[in-house]
């Protein structure tokens, strides 16, 4: 898969902060915020550290996210962490400790 290309812009990139377990059944309201905020944003931070679970379905759409913009993740809660590294996905997405470290990227 090749990342896309990062352009320098003047616009912030959003910040969206989900809560809660992410599965299948309640990812599509975290794809249309994510959708939603591409509208106006060159990119995307998802500041994971209230994500207390997440499966295969997840992992897709962090994927097809990076895939299409600039998206960062941000202070990721242990459980997301764990779950990156065991897929080695953790080496292909940006990954940064905090928000503000994403956001001066």
């Amino acid at each position: 898969m090749s990342t896309p290309e990062r352009r320098q812009s003047s616009v912030p990139l959003a910040v969206i902060a989900p809560r809660g377990e992410f599965d299948l059944d309640s990812l599509p309201p975290l794809q249309g915020q994510i959708d939603t905020a591409l509208a106006d944003h060159p990119g995307v931070i998802l500041d994971a550290s209230g994500i207390t679970f997440a499966d295969s379905m997840f992992l897709r759409l962090l994927l097809t996210t990076h895939g299409r913009t600039d998206l960062r993740i941000a202070a990721p809660s242990e459980t997301i962490e764990r779950l990156l590294a065991v897929v080695g996905v953790d080496s292909v997405l940006r990954i940064f400790p905090t928000v503000d470290a994403a956001q001066s990227a």
